[in-house]
């Protein structure tokens, strides 16, 4: 990679927090800015250098923040906008940086804008998508993607509904209305003024709606075709980049609904200026059928095959395995009970061996798994609750739907961090808006830091050795030959080779040396592994990979 394309934020680590769930000062139970501040210094010593912060704008709270009633507001809940400038400030002061959440498909139903459009304010009714039903029935057939119908009947309407492809409380934005732009346009520059380094931009591929018509019928998202990654929705991104975004020092990642490797390409190649990173979900899918609440069992070999397609066919990736809307990596990949250490430090040292920038969300780097929820009754996710109505609807059995939720709930990322064994788990001293999970007593940031050989000690090492490697940061990549179900590749620039083999089950896997060397008289030298001994790595033939084992060579 050139000196020129080596932007800063191309070799940074980000931290994604979700703020309700990270750290809370006041007792109330729910996490806030302050409680951010608190941990800065932790974050610093870990590696961070971009904080990717999830919704604190002010919200009545539907969607957790992602139904946003006024941008240039903090919701009471997280503090004041005195508290975010401090912490900007303060980020800074340790050479951190802030990226904010940018939802702008939709707003809440209690925005401003909305309000005002419902009272039949022409300017302001121009601002959502508003149609009549048709023949007694909604204005069309779409499915929205919490998997009910996406459109609400307007009140005090008898045949006016508005358009919402996510929960009903989060009415869509009418993209074809050049006011709109504007407003988002002076939404940015409000944050980037503030000291913002960009943003994380939600759902940012369905934004421009084609056409209402009805869709092609399928079993989920109806009407896709309609809105999906339209060339309206590329102008826009070209439009927000040169008026707005390429004025400041700043990136943008995108959350970009189904998409493949060519269609990312369209939105983030570098000869497209739209966006600087895509997310692509192609690897979340891999114990999936369709859609993510049906579930098949995992196959490392398909993590591997979406990791792999990505890595080769994208300029450069915005890396994860965990994220507010994901299950926990080591319950989904890899092995939270017998094997949960050493698994969590495999799936730590393959996302900082990756091609891209890596994505850390909260309680990732000790290993934070799953929730524990006795029932839907625990949970408070609204995408969980409407879902387990649609199934219900279609008449799913009651313990394959109680099955479905504790696997998929998007509350298995939420629960609060685990910053001790104490009550509350150095989250709260009050009562914790969502359960903590019980597995705290002895997974928690506390007892890791007093650990060598803990998860944490080893993400810290792993940071530090990825910052430390010319190869792990800029080289190229290319996939070796290996077992199934192992994933082996090489990172590599003009002079240097560097190796990487993660054995992603809980089984021994041989893995023959010559296969993964590409020079015939070299020599692999072990440079990192989640082992504290290399004592299966003494053949100069074949190596036995243990369970979960991970190893980064250098050829010499």
């Amino acid at each position: 990679m050139s000196v020129k394309d080596r932007k800063w934020w191309r070799n940074g680590v980000v931290y994604q927090i979700y703020p309700r769930s990270f750290c809370d000062s006041n007792g109330d139970g729910i996490g806030d800015i302050p409680g951010i501040i608190s941990k800065l210094d932790y974050l610093k010593e870990l590696g961070v250098d971009i904080i990717w912060l999830s919704p604190v704008y002010a919200s009545p709270n539907c969607d957790n923040g992602y139904d946003i009633s006024d941008y240039r507001a903090i919701h009471p809940d997280f503090g004041t906008m005195d508290d975010m400038e401090m912490l900007i400030r303060e980020a800074k002061i340790r050479d951190i940086r802030i990226i904010m959440d940018l939802v702008v498909n939709h707003t809440s139903d209690e925005h401003q804008w909305f309000k005002k459009a419902v009272e039949g304010d022409h300017k302001y009714k121009n601002y959502y998508i508003f149609k009549e039903g048709k023949n007694g029935k909604l204005p069309n057939n779409w499915g929205s993607f919490f998997g009910s119908d996406c459109w609400e009947k307007v009140p005090g309407e008898d045949n006016l509904y508005y358009l919402h492809l996510f929960d009903k409380k989060q009415p869509d934005l009418n993209w074809h209305n050049p006011a709109v732009y504007d407003e988002v346009c002076n939404i940015l520059r409000f944050w980037l003024d503030k000291g913002i380094a960009g943003f994380r931009c939600d759902v940012i591929n369905v934004l421009y709606k084609n056409s209402l018509e009805d869709g092609k019928k399928k079993i989920a998202l109806t009407g896709l075709e309609y809105y999906h990654s339209t060339e309206g929705n590329h102008d826009i991104l070209r439009r927000l980049r040169e008026d707005v975004l390429s004025k400041y020092d700043c990136f943008t990642v995108g959350e970009t609904v189904l998409v493949d490797t060519k269609m990312a390409m369209d939105l983030c190649g570098s000869d497209r200026k739209e966006l600087d990173m895509v997310f692509g979900f192609e690897h979340m899918e891999c114990d999936q059928i369709g859609i993510k609440w049906f579930k098949t069992k995992y196959r490392p070999k398909r993590l591997i095959k979406a990791l792999d397609r990505w890595q080769h066919d994208m300029e450069w990736n915005a890396n994860y395995f965990e994220n507010h809307d994901q299950p926990r990596s080591v319950s989904r990949f890899g092995n939270d009970d017998e094997y949960h250490d050493i698994s969590c430090k495999m799936l730590a040292g393959l996302l900082l061996s990756l091609r891209g920038t890596p994505y850390i969300y909260e309680g990732q780097e000790i290993g934070m798994t799953n929730g524990d929820f006795k029932d839907l009754s625990e949970m408070q996710d609204v995408e969980s609750h409407t879902v387990d109505g649609t199934m219900k609807s279609l008449h799913f059995p009651d313990r394959l739907r109680d099955k479905l939720l504790k696997l998929t709930t998007r509350d298995n990322a939420r629960t609060p961090m685990q910053w001790s064994g104490d009550v509350g788990a150095g989250f709260t001293k009050g009562t914790p808006w969502l359960k903590i999970n019980a597995n705290h007593a002895y997974i928690n940031v506390e007892k890791q830091l007093k650990d060598d050989d803990s998860v944490l000690a080893f993400y810290k090492k792993m940071i530090a050795f990825r910052k430390d490697s010319e190869t792990l940061q800029w080289g190229e990549y290319e996939r070796l030959k290996s077992p199934e179900n192992v994933y082996a590749f090489r990172r590599y620039t003009d002079d240097k080779n560097t190796v990487v083999i993660c054995n992603m089950t809980a089984k021994k896997q041989p893995v023959w040396v010559q296969a993964v060397k590409t020079r015939e008289n070299s020599e692999l030298v072990l440079k990192f592994s989640n082992y504290l001994s290399d004592e299966d790595k003494a053949s100069s033939d074949l190596f036995s990979f243990r369970p979960f084992e991970f190893c980064v060579f250098e050829e010499e």
